[in-house]
């Protein structure tokens, strides 16, 4: 599958999962609920390879990697990103999570030593730019407090934990790993990791009676962590952790499209204009935009 496809995929998709986790939130701890969803993906990726035969044996070396990355990815980042959620607005954390492009460009740098490449650099900016007028609006609602400075720096962890993830999967994807083996047992590490914690924190085991949880969990078990996920691992090995960040960047503008319809979301001129920079961010950052134009333009 082409790259534009795969990343339409995870855009669309992730640009929806938000709806379902509203459906998701009271009925029990969120962590625990990041936890039974990757569990749940894990079992059908598992399941997935059995009936295909592709087999689950992975040299040991690999299942180090794939566990940090596992721990990364689906422990840290999800359950730091929802606890989040509790103490600072979305559009904060649409605008921090652009940054996670720039922690992958370092980080990519660091441990793989890749080159920076500077259409990702400068597309980054771009969007980030795009995404700062797209929120603007809803800035003006932000209150200061200890509670957001909390909040804050658990999103800033999550981004963190997410572009060490990225970077790390990347290694694991340059041996030549299948994505499904990999996605399996990344999510079952991750997944054991975050019930370990809830064990030995005071995390309230409770079984949720809402019909339209299980809906929701079904929904961001498929499709927002099986389907989506193995198309973002596609993406980093055919693109690179840092190119394939940029996802973070578009799938907001899926948000507030979708909220749009159903909440009523009400789009303000500067918001269109910062649509405007996002995707001509992505197109800087996918090299479908030369860098030399840019400048001939500035």
């Amino acid at each position: 599958m082409s790259n534009p496809a795969l990343f339409s995929i995870v855009a669309l998709i992730w640009g929806t999962t938000w709806i379902a986790i509203t459906y998701q939130l009271g009925e029990t701890n969120p962590i625990l609920s990041v936890a039974v969803r990757f569990a749940l993906a894990a079992v059908i990726l598992g399941g997935f390879c059995v009936l295909r035969g592709l087999s689950l044996r992975l040299p040991k070396h690999l299942h180090i990697k794939m566990a940090a990355a596992g721990l990364c990815l689906y422990g840290f980042e999800y359950s730091l990103l929802y606890l989040s959620q509790q103490y600072i607005v979305s559009a904060l954390v649409a605008l921090m999570s652009s940054g996670m492009i720039y922690v992958n460009v370092v980080l990519r740098r660091v441990i793989l030593k890749k080159p920076i490449r500077m259409e990702v650099v400068i597309g980054a900016a771009f969007g980030m730019l795009g995404i700062g007028l797209i929120f603007y609006p809803e800035f003006a609602h932000i209150k200061a407090d200890t509670l957001l400075v909390f909040g804050i720096a658990l999103a800033l962890a999550s981004f963190l934990f997410a572009g060490l993830g990225n970077v790390l999967s990347e290694r694991i994807l340059d041996y030549g790993t299948p994505v499904i083996q990999m996605n399996f047992w990344a999510m079952s590490y991750g997944t054991l990791g975050i019930f370990c914690f809830a064990l030995v924190s005071d995390v309230q085991w409770v079984l949720p009676t809402r019909w339209e949880y299980y809906l929701a969990l079904t929904y961001l078990t498929v499709f927002g962590s099986v389907i989506a996920f193995g198309a973002y691992m596609k993406l980093i090995r055919q693109m690179g952790s840092d190119k394939t960040a940029y996802v973070v960047l578009v799938y907001p503008i899926v948000a507030l499209s979708v909220s749009t319809v159903f909440e009523g979301y009400q789009w303000y001129l500067i918001s269109l204009l910062g649509v405007v920079f996002v995707l001509l961010g992505n197109a800087i950052a996918m090299g479908k935009l030369p860098i030399t134009r840019i400048s001939r333009i500035i």
